[in-house]
């Protein structure tokens, strides 16, 4: 997983409407960018709407939030969409961003191993640099929590 201080993996994908995306786009602002398992998960859904209803107060300081599964452009449309999100998601499913911020690793669920998204946000300096790394954090709590440390 990249750690603090390091330069933060620049990516390009494609947003809900298939549009590219890159992290260096947000060059001069600072970024928030969640990578989650699946859209329209209980938990999943919980994070991005708490990040939907925070969403005015990190514009209003000029932070642009980010989410990045590995879920089709197809499926981001819908997601976006049922929960009338306002933030930016991104489609990896080739998973080159998951894999250059370290986050597909393996889960246990009920005993089983096998391999996945583990839930983490990132916070991004105006030049590139990962101010804060967050590992499995709690969807509720999530927005919140950055939102303190801006």
């Amino acid at each position: 997983m990249v750690s603090i201080g390091s330069k933060a993996p620049d990516f390009t994908l494609p947003d809900k409407d298939g549009t590219l995306v890159s992290l260096s786009d947000f060059r001069g602002k600072k970024v928030v960018v969640y990578f989650y398992p699946r859209d329209n998960t209980p938990g999943c859904t919980r994070q991005a709407c708490a990040f939907a209803s925070a969403y005015d107060a990190f514009r209003e300081k000029g932070v642009e939030v980010i989410g990045i599964s590995k879920d089709s452009v197809a499926s981001h449309g819908k997601f976006a969409q049922k929960y009338a999100l306002p933030f930016i998601l991104l489609s990896d499913p080739e998973l080159s961003a998951i894999t250059a911020y370290g986050v597909w690793q393996e889960k246990k669920l009920y005993g089983k191993s096998s391999m996945g998204v583990v839930r983490t946000t990132f916070l991004i300096d105006e030049e590139g640099n990962i101010l804060r790394v967050m590992p499995k954090v709690k969807p509720d709590t999530n927005a919140a929590e950055i939102l303190e440390q801006l």
